[in-house]
């Protein structure tokens, strides 16, 4: 019987998980904080994590990586409100398995568990395999070339066709920039090229690298996708170089290292610029010499892989920054992918919200049809902060709650339904057009550069540290003027008569917010 723990300082979620879970023949353990949680993991090994992003004794960023340092091959799913999604992103970036918004949905609470339990259970077994017979090299699946299909969807009686590239699970985008990343694909995948690839979280980063080794001589051997920004300085060797057995305390038994694994074949090295310098060096004699040893170890090993790596910021800027070796970074660069973020490409939202789709309705044995043309003017206004991620994880929480052929506005998370009129313009003279009720909300374009500040929206504790009486305050005034936008219709003259302000203070506490925002 698997083993899971949730961690939520609310007792009431804690309780009814654990009823919910222990029904669906799940032995669970609740806690109800972060520091509980850490030492109650000294007798109890979970199978999974389910844990609050926001706790009274610690946040979630700093529990997830104490987890990972103590159990890092056990999966954690963070719990979440939809507001914060750009915690979410940040979280699966330090490692994190998945989140769920909340309020919780059972049957996505039950499809993201038995998929994070069955993704650690292939990985282990694969792991294992290769460990107990190391000279051998396991082979990867058969290469299927990417397929070109036609995709066809139908919303309020319109046909749309477009031409994708499908390549197992994953599609390319019909966009110029896509296409023009396909073409670099097909012209750097035959060579041994070193390469970097650029682009923010979510965006599809570590699907280009599996697609450039699918296309390479070295499509029969390994591919292994290590994430650097979930793994702690103190672990980081040990995972990319594996150690001897008491090599340090806690080295059991001999362990070897995804470079090791991956012989043979490619090495996808995701967020590079997280690693220590320490990591960088040893890396460095890698990357040169092709050769490696183990922790602890005092024999070299002859490594024949190929080495891609991922960042989302510029490592030439890093570097000059003293944060990443020159040397490394000019070793990795021989060749450079950017992947544009999808607010960039809005031709390609609808292509993927529909295989998100046809995944989802394959999931949750559903046959959801499309979006109404309401949800896809949404779609293509929103900025994607999460990129592809939070597009997949959008859908596949609307095709659950949808009710009928076709996925409507109010199944969307009320920070994306509503996102065109939570913008706060600079002019506050300007007359709100009040929208007629079930119609369709004017969509103007959205500014380009827009910055994150300009997106009113909850941040956590404002990335201070501690909470500090000021941070609440604004936090207060902050919820109470959404809440007053809410009851007005987003009339922001009738928001400002609910709070007994005038129009102008309105607009000045929304301002004072997003300069505190920025701190």
């Amino acid at each position: 019987m698997p083993k899971i723990l949730v961690i939520d300082d609310d007792r009431d979620i804690c309780l009814l998980l654990k009823r919910f879970l222990t029904k669906h023949n799940y032995e669970v353990a609740e806690v109800y904080a972060g520091k509980k949680a850490l030492e109650l993991m000294n007798s109890f090994t979970p199978d999974l994590v389910m844990c609050d992003f926001r706790l009274d004794d610690m946040d979630g960023t700093t529990l997830l990586v104490k987890i990972k340092e103590q159990l890092p091959d056990v999966p954690v799913i963070i719990m979440t409100g939809y507001s914060d999604i750009k915690v979410a992103v940040e979280v699966m970036k330090l490692g994190a398995y998945d989140y769920i918004g909340k309020p919780l949905f059972p049957d996505e609470i039950l499809v993201t568990i038995k998929k994070a339990l069955q993704n650690q259970g292939a990985t282990g077994a694969q792991a294992t395999t290769t460990a107990a017979s190391p000279a051998a090299t396991p082979a990867a699946p058969a290469y299927n070339a990417p397929a070109a299909a036609e995709e066809q969807s139908t919303v309020d009686g319109r046909e749309k066709k477009q031409q994708v590239i499908i390549s197992g699970d994953y599609i390319f985008g019909d966009s110029d920039s896509f296409k023009k990343i396909l073409k670099q694909i097909d012209l750097v995948a035959p060579t041994s090229y070193s390469i970097i690839i650029y682009g923010e979280s979510g965006s599809g980063k570590e699907a280009i690298a599996q697609e450039i080794h699918k296309r390479s001589r070295r499509k029969s051997m390994p591919f292994i996708a290590i994430d650097c920004g979930a793994m702690s300085k103190e672990l980081a060797g040990s995972e990319l170089f594996g150690h001897e057995k008491g090599s340090f305390t806690g080295a059991l038994n001999q362990k070897i290292g995804s470079l090791e694994l991956a012989n043979g074949g490619t090495v996808f090295l995701d967020e590079i610029g997280n690693l220590s310098y320490d990591i960088q060096v040893s890396l460095l004699r890698v990357v040169q010499e092709r050769k490696m040893r183990r922790v602890g170890g005092t024999k070299d090993i002859d490594l024949d892989i190929r080495i891609i790596v991922a960042s989302n910021e510029k490592l030439w800027d890093i570097a000059r920054k003293g944060k990443f070796r020159e040397d490394l970074y000019h070793r990795f660069n021989e060749f450079s992918i950017v992947v544009p973020p999808l607010r960039e490409r809005k031709e390609d939202i609808m292509v993927f919200a529909r295989h998100f789709l046809l995944q989802t309705n394959k999931e949750l044995e559903k046959n959801v049809k499309g979006f109404t043309k309401e949800v896809e003017d949404i779609f293509k206004n929103y900025i994607w902060y999460g990129n592809l991620r939070e597009l997949k994880n959008v859908i596949k929480r609307a095709t659950l709650l949808a009710e009928g052929s076709f996925i409507e506005a109010h199944t969307l998370p009320f920070e994306i339904s509503n996102f065109t009129r939570l913008q706060f313009d600079e002019a506050p003279d300007t007359p709100y057009l009040q929208a007629e009720p079930k119609q369709t909300v004017p969509t103007p374009p959205i500014p380009s550069p827009i910055t994150e500040a300009e997106i009113p929206r909850p941040h956590p504790h404002h990335s201070h540290s501690e909470l500090s009486l000021k941070n609440a305050s604004i936090d207060a005034e902050y919820e109470t003027i959404i809440e007053a936008l809410k009851k007005s219709n987003f009339n922001k003259s009738k928001a400002a008569k609910l709070l007994n302000i005038d129009r102008k203070t309105l607009y000045n506490k929304m301002k004072q917010y997003q300069e505190f925002n920025n701190q």
